[in-house]
């Protein structure tokens, strides 16, 4: 008898474990993770005196949660299509680890705590951002992406928003500056968006998604505006020491990085392989961190 009883609490402790991990898996902590790391960027790059942690702290935790919420919203509404590809089929509402009414009421419980963090710590501009990238991942692109490649013009405002929430929290408000960051970010969300579609493409089209720049699919005229779109960071890249945000140092590492970032999507237009989309890909995993972190440098 004690040993059945030590068996079930065994049980019930596994699921529960399980449960939350199921749950934790809802709100992609790798993908929110980055979010944080971009509206801390901006935060600290906003900055002209001493750190307020508490802010930087609610910045960061309220950034997670606001993305988990996004996330989640467009899990929802993906959860049948997802059933189709095989990099999304184990997620924990297609899976049935989770239901579809848990991932609504978990969703809304971290939207709610996220903006309550914002509102309180910040300010009410940072908030009203942060619900804005919600509503626009979450309502707007998550439907557009069975319509066309419109889907990542749309997505790249919300992709984009976490260092000008950063800046905003510091600042109390919408500068030039503000803009700069979000623009260098959201130039980059194109070549790096579109690599992902070119290694997904056969998955994607399981659930009729239609995220390449060109009707053709995988073809020169995608690779060519992938390369466009990579190009564009050069200058781009150089917008912040122009502006006096940052040194020379910086701007340097930025320019590197961003030709770096591009010489593969040359090789793409001649090539049009997947190995070669997949080292445009990991490449803009790269390159974004790589500049953030050098900004901050150059300002120390």
């Amino acid at each position: 008898m004690v040993s059945t009883e030590v068996e079930n609490k065994h049980l019930v402790a596994l699921s529960s474990a399980s449960k939350l991990r199921h749950y934790v898996a809802l709100l992609k902590p790798r993908l929110s993770f980055l979010v944080t790391f971009s509206a801390a960027f901006g935060y600290l790059l906003a900055l002209n005196g001493d750190v307020n942690w508490l802010t930087l702290i609610a910045l960061s935790v309220g950034g997670f949660l606001i993305s988990g919420a996004s996330v989640i919203i467009n899990q929802v509404i993906e959860k049948d299509l997802d059933k189709k590809m095989s990099r999304t089929f184990m997620r924990p509402l297609p899976s049935a680890n989770v239901s579809t009414s848990e991932a609504i009421y978990f969703g809304f419980f971290v939207g709610m705590l996220g903006l309550t963090l914002l509102m309180v710590f910040t300010n009410f501009l940072t908030a009203f951002l942060a619900l804005t990238s919600v509503f626009l991942y979450g309502f707007i692109y998550t439907p557009l992406k069975r319509v066309g490649p419109i889907a990542v013009i749309v997505g790249a405002i919300p992709g984009a928003l976490p260092p000008l929430l950063g800046w905003v929290a510091a600042t109390g408000q919408l500068g030039f500056e503000a803009f700069v960051v979000f623009t260098i970010q959201f130039v980059w969300q194109f070549p790096h968006f579109w690599a992902i579609a070119w290694v997904m493409d056969d998955d994607y089209k399981k659930a009729g998604f239609r995220l390449l720049p060109s009707k053709a699919g995988r073809s020169f005229n995608s690779a060519l505006q992938i390369m466009l779109g990579a190009l564009f960071l050069v200058p781009v890249g150089l917008i912040p020491y122009q502006l006096g945000i940052t040194g020379f140092t910086s701007m340097v590492v930025a320019t590197v990085a961003a030709i770096l970032f591009w010489l593969p999507t040359v090789k793409l237009m001649y090539v049009q392989d997947r190995k070669t989309a997949l080292q445009i890909m990991f490449a803009s995993f790269i390159y974004l961190p790589v500049i953030q972190i050098a900004f901050l440098l150059d300002k120390l």
